[in-house]
């Protein structure tokens, strides 16, 4: 999904902004589907150092919400600190989906392709790849989203 809106070089941050290119790496996980889920995301800097790194326990989701999930906390999470990301993700299906090579025909899943869809037009160019599990990036997204449900599962509520 590519969108483009006009550039606006007033001021050197804004250049330096608008040149900016944010990498982002998002993963849902369900033990069960549905089942208990989390959603865990990275966002890498132009020289691949991480910036940012969280999970969150999201309650009881199927897998393809619980990463449409990740991906929504990432994007509201860089809000504002690029125009371009580059959105990586394990999910063929919701890469698809976002991509429109695939509709969206679950109703749940259609408002969060929305969600998605709203954030992005807030981005010069956002683009979705699909990248496989062995992936170092990938494998550390999914650590943090299984932390994330073990640390649920023991926590006292």
């Amino acid at each position: 999904m590519r969108r483009t809106k006009p550039v606006k070089l007033n001021n050197k941050e804004n250049e330096a902004r608008e040149m900016a290119t944010i990498t982002l790496y998002s993963d849902g996980a369900s033990r069960g589907n549905p089942g208990p889920a989390a959603a865990a995301f990275i966002v890498l800097t132009e020289d691949g150092r991480i910036q940012q790194k969280h999970a969150k326990h999201l309650g009881t989701k199927t897998n393809n919400q619980a990463e449409y999930l990740a991906l929504i906390y990432a994007l509201e999470s860089v809000s504002g600190l690029a125009d371009n990301l580059v959105c990586n993700m394990d999910s063929q299906l919701v890469v698809r989906q976002l991509n429109r090579q695939y509709a969206v025909k679950d109703p749940a899943l259609k408002a969060l392709w929305e969600k998605v869809s709203g954030l992005a037009g807030t981005f010069r160019e956002v683009t979705f790849i699909h990248v496989l599990r062995t992936d170092r990036h990938v494998q550390e997204v999914d650590k943090l989203a299984n932390q994330a449900l073990d640390k649920a599962r023991y926590s006292v509520t």
